[in-house]
């Protein structure tokens, strides 16, 4: 008897070390098929299907247990490997043409979602019917990714010309408009957000604007569709609570958790929840659907108790289930069907069909089992920040079992209350020591009044303001309270994001640090003996020491930023940092510093010494505000005027030809403008602050926009000398890059910084040739992102597009 019980024990034993081994595979498959630069052939894919088959059906033949469990792991991994690379193939050949960029294109289609409208005009997603380009029919991508801006737009000329407004467009409407498109292209920064990979999970594969001029058809409205009803309700949901709700922050934030609108969440309140680490209760994560769905089955159950035959038909329990988890699909679906909430609901469906199995399985097989499911179904979630934070907390609360209730609870039903509430606190508590080095390594930055902002802000926004807010789509003086809920808990996240202290940031740590550090987060919050969890303490050591490495004294480097049309370099020495120009505005709610520069800092933890604006104009101006608030000891160096909104932030000392100061071994020389030119009349390109950087060996030359008269003035003033590395004046603009002015500083390389087919048409082509006749070569920023230069390797730029391609970033044909 005993033997055949241990026999049995055994194969469960062998048949859980496949099955481990096969749920493993069928994550790392995909893991590895997302490091590929550029897809295979579909004969190659078909290939490791093949091979993934035969030893999957070859497991019967080997005898060890060990071998097995490897062999499960190789047949998962091969065909989650060509699953995910096959699926990429298809989606891959629905690109755009490049012979249709910047061309104007005639398409109609039916918007698919819910538009977004700014200040700028309005952002939506078409789905193509048909499209055509004269009398030509033209293959596009199913959906596109549209803006319709009021304003002026550049013709095929290159002239501005005012756009029609944008009328109100909804969801299933059919229309008819002329459209310019180009392909998805994103801006490409160390430890920035791939805005690539984003409109390829979101399934775009080309983006643009709608062309409105007065010489444009204009754009039509056909008639409404069937289709996208969910989207339309969204909208219209939306639509009433900011007609309801007079603060309009307020009602962007009620907004964001109704329909999940996070892009009508104010980005003062987005700093304060990043500041206190509640940013992810304010849009539809996770929580809110696990909570939704727990509320459901709760509802479902109860209900289903009070029908005796229904029991009998069907254990409550079961139906519990069951009608929370489709409930929650339901709420998933309303607001938006986002990438966090279609997770949640795989994982809730995979965990509820196991439990209506009957299945036991130890938590680490349920755990990669719900991982697996979400990895097939979307792989491209293995590279999303919100995965890893999402998973690693439900691992981390399996792995120290903080749902199990100590020995000898109190049994009275104030002191079981007072008991969920401790249990609660250490649930955070956990949480939050496991995840601290994660999001150091994702974000660099964590809230130190994180636990307390969500010991309160976690059950008032799940019980009280999500509720509220939900039920104000049926009775619509619910939405008052939930404005009052929402105004309340903003006071008491104002206070916590004001301390200074709120939040610390810390350098970007490479990936083993933060491996390191969760796991040492994880060993300190176990029950375990305490000499067993302070092994834990070194493990966090290496991400809360990590320091990126700085120039050499006596060298220097220039990080120059990819943001687009206009300028933003970083320029480091042994222990300085200079900051020349902060990138343009992009809307009112958006701009480089923000987007780019902030974070870049951060990863880097940078201290600026001086930021050094060239010139008014905004796109070298745009994310000064969001830099000088982050780095608030920065001296401010420019040329604006006195009366500039800038000047109130912070007093700008002016640049003048003649400054000069040395950092750590390396110059520092203004040679323009003059110190008279403020007392006249200049166009702001004009006034543009040149700043020489030299260490006696290597000169690297930052002009801003100026100008053929600036240039000749400067070439007359003999202050100009060989240089090893020119920003290219004013992106390449016909207006610059004079031919006397290259000969006099002789540049072994030039970066341009500009926007990927941007209106103004930088570089121009005469001044890429101008550059070729004299052999000098240019790179520029669509090309190959943010490029480091430094004085140690002076005849080489690192570009960051070339250090980590993969397969969904665009390519130049």
């Amino acid at each position: 008897m005993w033997a055949v019980e241990s026999g049995e024990m055994q194969n469960n034993n062998q048949g859980g070390g496949r099955l481990t081994s096969a749920l493993l595979g069928a994550v790392l498959g995909p893991a590895l098929q997302l490091q590929q630069p550029a897809l295979w052939d579909w004969q190659v894919y078909a290939l490791a299907v093949a091979f993934g088959l035969a030893l999957f059906f070859s497991l019967s033949l080997w005898e060890r247990a060990g071998v097995r469990a490897l062999v499960a792991l190789l047949a998962a991994a091969s065909l989650a490997f060509a699953f995910c690379g096959l699926r990429a193939l298809q989606f891959s050949s629905q690109a755009l043409d490049p012979q249709l960029e910047g061309r104007d294109v005639a398409v109609t289609g039916v918007i698919a979602a819910m538009p977004q409208r700014n200040e700028t005009g309005v952002r939506f997603r078409l789905e193509v019917e048909s499209a055509s380009s004269g009398a030509a029919v033209e293959r596009l991508p199913p959906q596109l990714y549209l803006g319709w801006y009021g304003g002026a737009i550049p013709d095929a000329n290159g002239l501005l010309e005012l756009q029609r407004q944008a009328g109100e467009l909804h969801a299933g409407e059919r229309w008819q408009m002329t459209v310019r498109l180009k392909a998805p292209h994103g801006n490409t920064n160390p430890h920035g957000f791939d805005y690539e990979l984003w409109l390829w999970e979101q399934g775009l594969q080309a983006t643009g604007y709608v062309r409105a001029g007065p010489r444009d058809r204009p754009p039509q409205r056909i008639g409404e569709t069937w289709r996208h009803p969910v989207e339309r309700a969204r909208q219209s949901a939306r639509d009433a609570v900011f007609e309801h709700v007079s603060d309009r922050k307020t009602a962007g934030l009620l907004a964001a958790l109704i329909v999940g609108d996070q892009n009508a969440i104010d980005r003062a309140d987005w700093d304060i929840f990043r500041a206190t680490g509640v940013a992810h209760l304010m849009s539809i994560s996770g929580l809110h659907i696990t909570m939704f769905a727990w509320a459901a089955a709760l509802l479902v159950g109860a209900l289903w108790r009070r029908s005796a035959r229904l029991c009998l038909a069907w254990p409550a329990q079961h139906a519990a289930l069951v009608g929370g988890i489709l409930l929650a699909t339901g709420y998933s679906l309303f607001s938006g069907w986002g990438v966090p909430a279609q997770r949640t609901v795989w994982m809730l469906a995979t965990v509820g069909l196991l439990r209506l199995s009957g299945r036991r399985w130890p938590w680490p097989q349920v755990w990669l089992l719900a991982c697996a499911v979400v990895v097939t179904i979307d792989p491209w979630a293995l590279l999303q920040a919100g995965f890893w934070l999402s998973f690693v907390a439900v691992g981390v609360l399996f792995a120290t079992d903080v749902g199990a209730a100590p020995p000898g609870t109190p049994s009275g039903r104030m002191a079981r209350a007072a008991s969920t509430v401790l249990s609660g606190l250490r649930e955070q508590w956990v949480i939050t020591l496991a995840l601290t080095p994660l999001t150091l390594l994702l974000f660099g930055q964590v809230s130190v009044v994180g636990l307390l902002a969500n010991a309160l802000a976690i059950p008032w926004v799940t019980l009280v303001i999500t509720p509220l807010a939900m039920g104000g789509a049926i009775v619509a003086p619910l939405w008052d309270i939930a404005a009052w809920a929402v105004q309340a808990l903003s006071v008491y996240l104002g206070w916590l994001a004001a301390l200074p202290f709120a939040s610390i940031s810390a350098p970007a740590p490479p990936v083993w640090a933060g491996a390191a550090g969760v796991l040492g987060g994880v060993l300190l919050a176990m029950r375990l003996p305490w000499h067993t969890r302070l092994l834990g303490v070194p493990l966090l050591l290496p991400v809360l020491l990590w320091q990126v490495a700085r120039p050499a004294p006596g060298q220097f480097e220039l990080l120059a930023a990819d943001i687009g049309q206009g300028n933003a370099v970083i320029v480091r020495t042994a222990a300085h940092t200079l900051v020349y120009d902060a990138g343009p505005r992009y809307s009112p709610e958006s701009d480089a510093g923000h987007r780019v520069l902030v974070p870049l800092l951060r990863a880097l933890d940078e201290q600026v010494d001086t930021l050094m604006l060239s010139h008014r104009d905004i796109d070298h101006t745009g994310g000064a505000a969001a830099v000088l608030a982050m780095q608030p000891q920065a001296a401010l160096v420019s040329s604006i005027e006195d009366g500039h909104e800038l000047q109130a932030l912070r007093p700008s000392q002016r640049c003048a030809a003649g400054q000069q100061w040395r950092w750590d071994g390396v110059d520092f020389e203004v040679l323009h403008p003059q110190a008279e030119d403020y007392e006249a009349t200049s166009k702001p390109n004009a006034m543009s602050c040149v700043l020489r950087v030299s260490n006696g060996a290597q000169t690297a030359l930052l002009v801003g926009d100026i100008e053929q008269p600036q240039e000749a003035r400067l070439v007359a003033q003999g202050v100009l000398a060989k240089v090893d590395l020119l920003l290219v004046p004013h992106h390449g603009s016909k207006t610059s890059s004079s031919r006397p002015f290259l000969e006099a500083v002789e540049p072994s390389l030039a970066l341009v910084q500009a926007g990927y087919r941007n209106r103004f048409g930088h570089p121009a082509a005469p001044v890429l040739e101008r550059y070729r006749q004299l052999g000098v070569p240019v790179i520029d920023s669509p090309h190959c992102g943010a490029a480091l230069w430094r004085s140690i390797d002076a005849a080489r730029v690192a570009c960051q597009r070339e250090m980590a391609p993969r397969y969904w970033h665009h390519r130049f044909p």
